[in-house]
């Protein structure tokens, strides 16, 4: 099956791409089918009953059901439309037919119960017919007994692994994102792909902004306070004195993109919502202090972070609820790690090595939200995680690109470490951080 970037990085809501995303998608797509029933009932199931309602897995159904895509959907009106549909106990289903809907009996979770497939399970009924939907990380949805929707799409580069894309790279002697370019134009011409690029990189600029704007109190109850504005004034009116003042300008961009996604605003699955900040921080980084840096240099880090993201897919999981946080921020850093290797003037095997030391010192990272939040300790996680990309990508330029452990050994790793985790550790709030902290 080919997977685009565009597929990876997709324009949503927050506060999470699994939990947000992906189910808006999946009960729009229902909707869509079922335009004239007269009843809908929805059951959530595993992680998503879990900590569904911290992360407005409840608010994405409900607006999914009135048609709305997590691309386009007006953030700022999303809490007055849920509290016109719990109010007044009805919808528009598609947006166009207005039935009785009662989220308090027509939207069931099932906190201890999970499907088979995917802890991210969702069921559908309309007038006694039932669709299941898992949402499996990065806001991709797959449909019960639907079969696998299999793009046919011919690669000039297929590649599922490391080492396939080194082959690849070592045979064209070509860049890791001149190879991605190559595939991406089976879809789209050259331009049009750079040009998608860019319109992300801008939509991620955008998180950023707003994100230094953004006053206050995130919502949810831990009453966690929105730091990126304080710090953007504080670091604007300093002096660079400070031979670390790089950091805190990453560890700053970070924040802002992750307290946007925490309070629900647009941001853009890298891979995914809770991971969101690390691909812009590093990016805001290489833009800011990196001589010559330009938009050539953006599209590449792009293509080459997505090539990393789309192996780790493939072979192992971007899903907290799977695999544990390893598979988000960990995925995550990886991507940047390895794009930011590339535009520096590393080799593909640098790249792959950058790439490898960013998941490798994240295996077995855990997923264990505060009250079931994307903010403690999601937030700050995305700022030292960008910290630790740029440190992979200089490590790996460092050397001459071989290593002891293979990117691919480390995927591999990381999916049978989130096999043997306890799904207490895996975006339920059950364990860790989530029940030794007390909610204040």
């Amino acid at each position: 099956m080919a997977v685009s970037a565009f597929d990876l990085y997709s324009i949503g809501i927050g506060p999470s791409s699994s939990h947000t995303v992906g189910p808006m998608r999946a009960a729009r797509e229902f909707a869509s089918r079922h335009r004239e029933a007269t009843r809908v009932r929805v059951e959530l199931f595993g992680s998503l009953a879990a900590t569904g309602r911290g992360h407005g897995t409840d608010a994405a159904i409900l607006l999914g059901l009135e048609g709305e895509d997590p691309a386009t959907v007006d953030t700022a009106r999303v809490p007055a439309r849920v509290a016109a549909i719990r109010a007044g106990k009805r919808l528009l289903l598609g947006g166009k037919r207005a039935i009785d809907f009662d989220p308090d009996t027509d939207l069931v979770l099932h906190r201890r119960e999970s499907l088979p497939f995917h802890p991210n399970g969702m069921r559908f009924e309309a007038d006694g017919e039932s669709r299941t939907y898992y949402s499996v990380g990065g806001g991709f949805v797959v449909e019960e007994g639907a079969g696998t929707a299999s793009d046919t799409t011919r690669l000039p580069h297929p590649f599922t692994s490391g080492d396939q894309l080194l082959d690849i790279c070592r045979t064209e002697d070509a860049s890791i994102s001149t190879v991605m370019l190559a595939n991406e134009s089976a879809w789209r011409d050259a331009a049009d792909v750079r040009d998608g690029l860019l319109h992300i990189w801008a939509v991620m600029r955008a998180c950023v902004r707003n994100g230094f704007r953004g006053e206050g109190v995130l919502p949810g109850g831990l009453r966690v306070r929105r730091r990126a504005p304080g710090l953007h004034r504080e670091l604007s009116a300093r002096s660079d004195n400070d031979p670390l003042h790089i950091i805190d300008w990453v560890n700053l961009y970070a924040l802002a993109v992750n307290e946007e996604n925490a309070a629900g605003g647009r941001v853009v699955t890298a891979p995914t919502n809770g991971a969101a900040g690390i691909v812009p921080a590093v990016l805001h980084y290489y833009t800011r202090f990196i001589g010559g840096a330009d938009d050539e240099g953006v599209v590449r880090f792009l293509l080459t972070a997505a090539a990393i993201g789309l192996i780790i897919k493939g072979n192992a999981s971007i899903s907290g609820a799977e695999v544990g946080c390893q598979g988000e921020v960990g995925s995550a850093a990886a991507m940047a790690a390895g794009a930011l290797c590339e535009v520096l003037g590393g080799t593909p095997s640098q790249v792959e090595n950058a790439a490898e030391i960013a998941l490798e010192h994240s295996l077995g990272l855990t997923c264990d939200p505060v009250g079931g939040l994307v903010q403690v300790p999601c937030i700050e996680r995305n700022a030292i995680a960008s910290v630790k990309a740029i440190n992979a990508a200089r490590l790996a330029l460092y050397g001459d690109g071989t290593h002891r452990v293979s990117l691919d050994t480390a995927i591999r790793t990381m999916r049978e470490t989130g096999r043997d985790m306890s799904h207490k550790y895996k975006e339920t709030s059950l364990g860790g951080l989530a029940v030794t902290v007390v909610e204040c």
